[in-house]
């Protein structure tokens, strides 16, 4: 099932570009371009569901199962303190994007994140570098 106006089921079906660092039978993870941390990253399903609400739950599983391996990968490979994993379920609790995803946010001790942050574009050849450990 595809949304074919869905920013993220074009990146499913490599229409838009992404930095994907990981991927299976049922989940695309890729990097964040408006990233909180050093290696901020999202797992979504490759079937549409606009939100938690209406997500397969199968698909929920394998995403909370993608996000735990990825959250293990930002500490192994980009030397994370700790790992947020936050999901946003409507326009009032700040989903932007209408197709179900987890962020995979790395924390660093002393780094200046706050929640919520105020998504900022970050710097392309960063998110290509942390993509690139996160995918190993």
């Amino acid at each position: 099932m595809r949304d074919p106006d869905c920013l993220f089921c074009k990146i499913v079906a490599g229409e838009l570009p992404a930095t994907i660092v990981a991927e299976d039978q049922r989940t695309v993870a890729f990097m964040d371009i408006n990233p909180g941390t050093r290696g901020h990253a999202l797992v979504i399903p490759r079937a549409h569901a606009q939100d938690l609400h209406t997500i397969d739950h199968e698909d929920l599983q394998a995403c909370a199962l993608a996000a735990q391996r990825l959250a293990a990968k930002a500490r192994d490979n980009l030397g994370a303190d700790g790992v947020n994993l936050l999901n946003a379920c409507g326009a009032a609790a700040w989903q932007t994007v209408f197709h179900f995803h987890v962020h995979v946010v790395p924390r660093y001790e002393g780094d200046p994140l706050t929640l919520p942050w105020v998504p900022a574009p970050g710097d392309p050849s960063e998110i290509a570098a942390a993509g690139a450990e996160l995918a190993r």
